[in-house]
């Protein structure tokens, strides 16, 4: 059997009563003698640990006992339990068998437990009835029961007839009692509101729960019947004769009685008594308290003056002093309200006590007295002292005295008892007149908005005047809108800092405040990330505040305030910065094919960083998917031209661009510039995309820069130059309109027919570009004439193309393919070429060689022309083979085929590699031939070494002369090997950081390095790539090498290496805190300084590396700080330990800034120091004595202020009454659980040895076996 002991709050409180210190001569449980007190208070052995119940026990003894563990042991109980309900058939609510487990009945059940958090199971009895389990916490399941019964079984209902001053008890505070009664009988409680005379109680619910609900509601009222309340009135003034002094007697009736009796306190002017409990209770209660009015009923009273100052004397802290009097004489004293401007005091009581009563009154009212000191009101606060320090002083033997500073008045109130009063007046009269000896005050008049400007930044202005001239300055705040400034101390410092003051505001009103116009587009670039910029102009001026407008305000203006001076200093440094951004924004836009853009960029954007790093240029080039050509560059304006140079120079290398200078006379430009560049747009399309730039519109510059190809630029020249011709003469602009696709028909192939009409008739004739609003606008441009025939022979081109016509043509089967393919992609290049004209082509499997082409007549006729001519190519085609070799034909093809794509465009053929060879694959000899899907035995002969392998074969299909010239371009695309010679030992630095070097070097010139394996000792690197790429390779892989040695040899200087021999104590000096001083002095020579390792012999040797000339500079730097460490001193003093941690400060910022200004070392004791009062002082000698004196001074000023914290903590400290021990004294030995009547005092039993690990075995210690004479225990 085994049981379970739960600690309760009860039995841990009797538990530690045996707990009891050790006291001088107290018996020890188990000496002879009769108990003392102290060991009859001990809790006996059986109280302590009752034995354990048994089952038969039938003694007295033993049900003792059992009580005994009854009483103390709680039994554990789960918190979740189960309880069944059953609801018979006559009073379910859902009554369908059928629909058992689902319906509205299983709905209900799902909602209780998702409200309750409570399971419920249904089952079906017997009867019909059902039976619910619920299982859950006890609250969840008494809810869930509550919805059970009101939701699944039917409901009934009662009234119960209840006095109406019942109806809160069953309610209960806040409602709490009556939603118990509904939880424990599952029912419904309606209580009238307290404004309806109904006394009806309506309950609804089960039957079941009815009854028992009806029961407890009249059991509550049952027993409200038997208490009463009484209420009795009795003047005011009897009151204090009822309740005694201090409440004691009517707290002994109220004891006696058990009623509860109700004074009210004297604060409230109600003379009702309310009396409440039992009848019979109240009905004592109310006789004893007339019983004492009868007797005070005919008391004598006596009436006195008593200075209105002090009644509260009288009073007393909470009325103490007149219950005081009241239970020393019996005698009541009435004391009028405060409000009231009576001085009267009336005593009431037996005539023979009155007198004493009378003698006690006039000696507390007369114990305490009011007296004033005079005083400025600016000195009260030198007079309370810093935390009230001095006042703490004052009044530190004499502790009710009351001191009183009213603001503004020149006077100090004194008030307490007399004798004490008297030294204190005394104090405070001697400190007035010494303080107004030594200090003196005034008062200067400065205009508000200059106050902050002399507190300055964190206040640092104020208080270095402060400091500098021991003085208080207080300046108003703000809300007071004060021009009064407060300078008090010394008389000689107040007048220096009223100077300095004066000097300061004469120098503010002087002040300026300038605007700046700047641009807000450079308010953010001015202010800087974090404003990191306008914090270095701040600090640079560091008196004139800067303020910029808010981004929301849209405005340009900046406002900045300060002396005239430093404002035009600091607006004049303002104004540099914005003419830099300015200088700097400089735009200009470069034209640059877009062939060539992926060229400036470079491999892997190499190029275009260089030129933005080498020129300080900001650069944007187009996106990949726009038609733009203009490549943005951004920066200063001849910064910005040098990097144009640099990039049309990239241009002009990669192609056979000119560039070309015309003059035309600048007030043409707009006219042959055209209605958003209509005109100079459609010439340099015309002539193969060249770039023409006129020069800014108001320059008076006359010459217009043409860049291109060299025969394109001499044909837009002409061009250029026939239209300003024309334009001097007479210009003339007609319009007309034709559909889009018509467009390319009228201009023909190569622009055959546009050109034709041209040289007819003298025009121009310009179509609309992609980016036009409207594609049907033809503009025609030139002399009236020219331009009316140009005209005309349009309009009949345009009309014969709205007559539809269809016409068919032969095309040999075999050749329909070719037109079809690609999703008909040659079908709709005719078709965009020659108006739209449609082409059909039969069926396939139709075998019909009938092809029918539908469009206007003139569009019909040249789609039918090319069609032959498409046809021919076709009957002409040929194939060739080109023998590559396989591990080629990656290179060849170019990044995403983009090489082998250019080929097949310039030279109109159709190319086709090989798939790639399976290196797993065995020999085409060794493979045995199959017939049928089944060996034969026979084996191929073995193929001609010679013959090319089939993965090499690339086959290419055109004309033959296309072929032959794309074969050529093929093999020049094939890389080509050749070797450089490149010392060994500096491979691994062309290499680089994880391949970083040769990675980089690949990228720029296009080319693969084969550097050989270390093993090989090898001088000679590959360079693999095309053969234009391979000399610019070999000359950069020179170059390369040629830095490498140079790089050599500089290390070879830098590796000079000195030592220095320096007494390792100085090493710490000469690293500095967080390595400041030795990195400085490694930045500055440049050189490495290495310090010997904890484990090396030569602990004073200091290790220097670098160039000579640096290394020798680094030595000599260092000497120095050793020659002036051995000029210092050591010394010794004693600091009081207590005083350590406020002179070392916060993070050590209190000793840092006195070694900061003193130029001094300083070290503290180590925690367990010999002597932790010892501090050591390193410097300087003179320093050293300046930095001692201001520690001793120091320590006295905190000293001062640990004496006054520990005579605080004296107070603070718990008595030493009540046998408790003070918290510094050590607690005696504790005698442990101590009980009486223990078995081993009463028999043969011997006590357990708490000290023995066999007894009380620690938990995880092993327990030593006990020797056995029948050897050791098995189990």
């Amino acid at each position: 059997m085994s049981s379970i002991a739960v600690l309760t709050q009860e039995s841990f409180n009797e538990h530690r009563g045996g707990l009891l210190t050790e006291q001088d001569g107290a018996p020890v449980a188990g000496t002879s003698g009769a108990p003392g007190p102290e060991e009859e208070s001990l809790p006996t052995y059986k109280d302590a640990f009752p034995p354990l119940p048994e089952k038969a026990a039938s003694t007295e003894g033993s049900q003792e006992s059992a009580g005994a563990w009854n009483s103390k042991i709680r039994p554990l109980k789960s918190s979740v339990i189960t309880q069944v309900f059953h609801v018979p058939l006559e009073e379910r609510k859902y009554k369908d068998i059928n629909q058992f487990g689902e319906g509205d009945q299983a709905k209900v059940c799902v909602d209780i437990m998702h409200k309750t958090g409570a399971h419920l199971e249904l089952s079906m009895a017997k009867d019909q009835g059902l039976s619910i389990m619920v299982s859950g916490k006890l609250d969840a399941v008494m809810k869930a029961r509550k919805e059970i019964v009101s939701r699944l079984q039917t409901q009934a209902s009662a009234t119960v007839a209840i006095p109406k001053e019942h109806h809160r008890f069953i309610i209960g505070k806040n409602g709490e009692k009556l939603q118990e009664l509904e939880l424990k009988t599952a029912t419904k409680i309606q209580i009238p509101r307290p404004d309806d005379p109904s006394n009806h109680i309506k309950i609804s619910g089960t039957k079941e729960g009815l009854e028992k609900a009806k029961h407890e509601v009249l059991l509550i009222s049952a027993e409200q019947d038997k208490r009463a309340v009484e209420r009795v009135n009795i003047d005011k003034v009897y009151h204090p004769f009822i309740t005694g002094a201090y409440n004691k007697l009517v707290g002994e009736m109220m004891q006696e009685t058990g009623a509860r009796i109700n004074v009210p306190p004297p604060s409230v002017n109600k003379t009702e008594i309310v009396i409440t409990g039992e009848k019979e209770q109240v009905a004592l209660a109310v006789a004893m308290i007339k019983k004492i009015y009868e007797e005070k009923k005919n008391t004598t009273t006596i009436a006195v003056e008593v200075k209105k100052s002090q009644h509260k004397y009288v009073i007393g802290p909470k009325g103490n002093t007149l219950q005081e009097i009241l239970e020393k004489t019996g005698v009541s004293v009435e004391i009028p309200p405060s409000d009231s401007s009576s001085e009267t005091v009336i005593l009431r009581g037996e005539p023979d006590r009155l007198g004493q009563a009378l003698t006690e009154v006039y000696a507390k009212a007369n114990s305490y007295t009011v007296s004033s000191v005079s005083a400025p009101s600016w000195l009260h606060r030198f007079i309370i002292g810093k935390k009230g320090q001095n006042l703490a002083k004052i009044t530190q033997g004499s502790p009710k005295v009351h001191i009183e500073f009213t603001e503004g008045e020149d006077r100090i109130t004194l008030e307490g008892p007399t004798k004490d009063l008297q030294m204190v007046h005394t104090q405070i009269e001697a400190i007035v007149t010494d303080l107004i000896n030594r200090m003196d005050y005034t008062e200067i008049s400065v205009d508000p908005k200059f106050h902050r400007h002399l507190i300055g930044k964190g206040g640092v202005n104020i208080n270095r005047i402060k400091e500098a001239h021991k003085v208080t300055v207080r300046i108003p705040p703000d809300n007071e809108k004060s021009n009064l400034i407060r300078i008090e101390g010394d008389p000689q410092g107040v007048q220096e800092a009223k100077k300095e003051l004066l000097e300061l505001a004469s120098r503010m009103e002087n002040e300026r405040t300038k605007d700046l116009i700047i641009e807000q587009r450079f308010h953010r670039a001015i202010i800087g990330q974090k404003g990191e910029n306008i914090k270095e102009v701040r600090d640079k001026f560091p008196e004139v505040i800067i303020n910029f407008p808010d981004p929301a305000q849209k405005s340009d203006i900046v406002q900045l305030r300060g002396p005239r001076t430093e404002v035009e200093k600091c607006a004049k440094f303002m104004q540099k910065i914005v003419a830099d951004m300015v200088e700097n924004s400089f735009a200009v836009s470069v034209p640059i094919f877009k062939q060539f853009h992926k060229n400036i960029i470079g491999k892997g954007g190499a190029n275009i960083k260089k030129i933005r790093e080498e020129t300080h240029t900001k650069i944007d080039l187009p996106a990949e998917n726009s038609n733009s050509e203009m490549i943005v560059i951004t920066g200063k304006k001849a910064d910005c031209e040098a990097a144009r140079i640099r990039i049309l120079a990239i241009q002009k290398e990669l192609a056979n661009i000119t560039e070309m200078e015309v003059s035309i006379p600048s007030k043409l430009h707009n006219s042959l510039i055209g209605s958003k560049g209509r005109f100079v747009r459609s010439i340099m399309e015309e002539c193969g995309g060249v770039h023409i730039h006129f020069p800014t519109e108001g320059s008076g510059i006359d010459k217009v820069t043409i860049r291109g190809p060299i025969e394109d630029v001499e044909k837009a020249k002409q061009q250029l130059l026939a239209l300003a011709e024309e334009k001097q003469i007479k210009s003339h602009t007609a319009e007309l309109r034709a559909k889009p696709e018509y467009h390319k028909f009228l201009i023909g192939k190569g622009g055959g027919n546009i050109r034709k009409v041209r040289d007819s008739t003298g025009a121009r004739i310009i179509f609309p570009t992609a980016d036009d609003q409207d594609q049907e606008l033809i503009t025609v441009v030139g002399t009236e004439e020219a331009v009316r025939e140009a005209q005309k022979e349009l309009e009949e081109l345009i009309k014969s193309l709205d007559n539809v016509v269809e016409d068919h043509m032969i095309v040999d089967p075999k050749h329909h393919r070719y037109f079809v393919a690609r999703r008909g992609q040659v079908l709709r290049d005719l078709a965009d070429e020659y108006g739209g004209v449609m082409v059909s082509f039969p069926r396939t499997g139709s075998q019909s060689d009938k092809v029918t082409l539908k469009g206007a007549k003139d569009c019909v006729e040249a789609a039918k022309k090319r069609m032959l001519e498409i046809i021919e190519d076709l009957d002409a085609q040929v194939t060739i083979e080109c023998i590559i070799a396989q591990k080629f034909h990656r290179s060849i093809m170019g990044p995403k085929g983009s090489r082998i794509q250019q080929i097949t465009r310039d030279h109109n053929v159709q190319i086709k590699f090989p798939d790639r060879e399976d290196p797993n694959a065995p020999p085409a000899a060794e493979v045995a031939i199959e017939e049928n899907g089944e060996p034969n035995g026979e084996v191929k002969e073995p193929l001609d070494p010679a013959a090319p392998k089939k993965c090499d074969v690339i086959v290419l299909s055109g004309r033959k002369e296309r072929c032959e010239s794309a074969v050529e371009a093929l093999k020049a695309l094939v890389p080509i090997t050749i070797e450089v010679e490149v010392p060994f030992e500096l491979h691994r630095y062309i290499i680089g950081q994880k391949g970083s070097g040769i990675r980089k070097m690949m990228d720029e010139f296009e080319v693969n390095i084969q550097v050989p394996a270390p093993d090989l000792q090898s001088d000679i690197i590959a360079v693999t790539g095309l053969s234009t790429h391979l000399d610019r390779a070999k000359e950069g892989l020179l170059e390369r090498v040629k830095e490498l040695q140079s790089e050599q040899e500089d290390r070879a200087l830098r590796s000079f290496k000195l030592t220095i021999t320096v007494d390792p104590k100085y090493h710490p000096k000469i690293i500095g805190r967080k390595g400041a001083i030795i990195t400085t002095i490694r930045t500055e020579h440049d050189v490495n300084i290495q310090f010997p390792e904890k484990n090396d012999e030569n602990q004073d040797q200091i290790a220097i590396t670098g160039y000579e000339q640096n290394a020798t500079g680094a030595r000599d730097a260092i000497q120095a700080i050793v020659d002036e460490l051995e000029e210092m001193i050591s010394e010794d003093i004693t600091l009081d330990s207590r005083v350590h941690a406020r002179i070392i400060g916060g993070r050590g910022k209190g000793i840092r800034k006195i070694m900061d200004e003193f130029k001094v070392d300083l070290r503290f004791p180590q925690p367990g120091a010999a002597d932790p009062n010892l501090v050591t002082v390193t410097g300087r000698p003179e320093l050293v004595d300046e930095a001692i004196d201001h520690l001793l001074n120091l320590e006295e000023e905190y000293m001062s202020d640990v004496c006054e914290n520990e005579s605080k903590m004296a107070y603070m400290r718990p008595g030493g009454g009540g046998g408790g021990a003070s918290g510094d004294e050590p607690r005696g030995p504790s005698k442990g659980f101590v009980v009486r009547e223990a078995p081993w005092t009463t028999g043969d039993v011997k006590a357990p040895d708490m000290s023995s690990s066999e007894d009380f075995p620690s938990f995880g210690a092993p327990v030593a076996a006990k020797a056995s004479p029948w050897g050791p225990k098995r189990f």
